[in-house]
């Protein structure tokens, strides 16, 4: 059977979900206590030997009593070693619950940015590294020194540079490292975290954040079973752990006249669906269609959240018309002419026309 490990990253414990109201962010918050417990769960099911989270457990500046001590609780609860190597969200320090709690005794914490080395088998050998900070811009990776004929296994929280189309856009690299410095330092497998898309490479997986952060995320994401053979051969699953359901959905209002037939397509849209939903409207609406996105999200009674957008919504004015009349707001699209980018001038000249009209609905424009 081999030696099994239970991997994960990126939970956050404790995140604000600042986009939604106190009963939807409360409810993703447990949610994310839930799913801890679902990956206990499965460590003890696939009868696995230990567990490991290579960082963003939890908010460093966000995290409670009450959380650090479900935390102790669940871990004590797991019945075998867990082994967790702090990130840049939830650095070790002096304020950090990684220093100031006390842990079960089945519970390891890699304090050091420099790498640490533990035998958790016959012929296995994990190295652990912890951020010290939010920011920590030294390959931490790199520094890993192997020795002997162990299978190695580094558990670090860690950026690789390579792959930078996967990357999440705007993602600050952490720890970078480029995906060779695993060969040149002899690892045979890095358990990591920080990306939250999932990504396997040969020496290296990212399991994803087992439950969902933010909208529009993909990807088999969840928490990683990986099997170290007793020839040293290393296999690796995907299980799904999460307990959020997150979808996006478009909906095509085109033609809608009035905002009770915009209504009834945003209900049909996300009929049957549950959790959170992010539903963006589209199509080209009569000028007169007067939307409140606020009043439209009242469709989702029944659902965790519902957040409605106006994505690429437009409306139907006649600006041949009005830019050839001798008024204020003949002048103002004229003058939005000379704006280049056509998403701009769009987004421009409809919020222009619905304000010299006296609208308040301008976030819909």
């Amino acid at each position: 059977m081999g030696f099994r490990i239970v991997h994960f990253a990126d939970l956050h414990l404790d995140a604000p979900f600042a986009w939604a109201n106190p009963r939807t962010s409360g409810q993703r918050r447990a949610n994310r206590r839930r799913t801890l417990e679902r990956i206990v769960e499965l460590a003890q099911t696939e009868r696995a030997d230990a567990i490991t989270c290579a960082g963003d457990l939890f908010e460093h500046d966000l995290v409670t009593p009450d959380t650090v001590e479900f935390l102790r609780r669940t871990f004590e609860s797991a019945g075998r070693p867990v082994l967790l190597a702090p990130g840049n969200h939830d650095w070790y320090g002096p304020a950090s619950p990684y220093e100031r709690t006390a842990w079960p005794s089945n519970v390891r914490i890699f304090e050091d940015d420099d790498p640490v080395a533990v035998d958790i088998a016959d012929g296995i050998r994990l190295w652990g590294v912890a951020h010290r900070g939010p920011v920590t811009p030294a390959n931490l990776v790199g520094r890993v020194r192997t020795d002997g004929d162990a299978v190695h296994l580094l558990l670090a929280h860690a950026s690789e540079t390579g792959g930078l189309a996967w990357q999440e856009e705007g993602k600050q690299a952490h720890a970078p490292f480029a995906a060779s410095d695993l060969e040149r330092c002899g690892v045979d497998l890095a358990l990591l975290g920080h990306y939250h898309a999932p990504r396997d490479g040969e020496r290296y997986s990212y399991p994803g954040n087992p439950d969902p952060l933010e909208f529009g995320e993909d990807g088999e994401r969840g928490a990683l079973l990986v099997t170290v053979g007793p020839d040293g051969s290393i296999d690796r699953e995907r299980r799904r752990v999460a307990v959020s359901e997150v979808h996006d959905v478009d909906v095509d209002v085109d033609g809608a006249r009035d905002r009770d037939e915009v209504s009834a397509r945003l209900g049909e849209a996300i009929r049957g669906m549950g959790g959170c939903v992010r539903a963006t409207l589209r199509g080209e609406l009569g000028a007169d269609v007067q939307l409140d996105l606020r009043e439209l999200e009242r469709a989702g009674e029944g659902l965790d959240g519902l957040v409605v957008r106006a994505g690429a919504l437009t409306y139907a004015y006649d600006l041949e018309t009005i830019r050839a009349e001798p008024t204020v707001r003949g002048q103002f699209v004229r003058d939005a002419d000379a704006i280049d980018d056509d998403d701009l001038r769009r987004r421009v000249v409809l919020t222009g026309l619905r304000a010299l009209a006296g609208r308040d609905d301008l976030d819909v424009a």
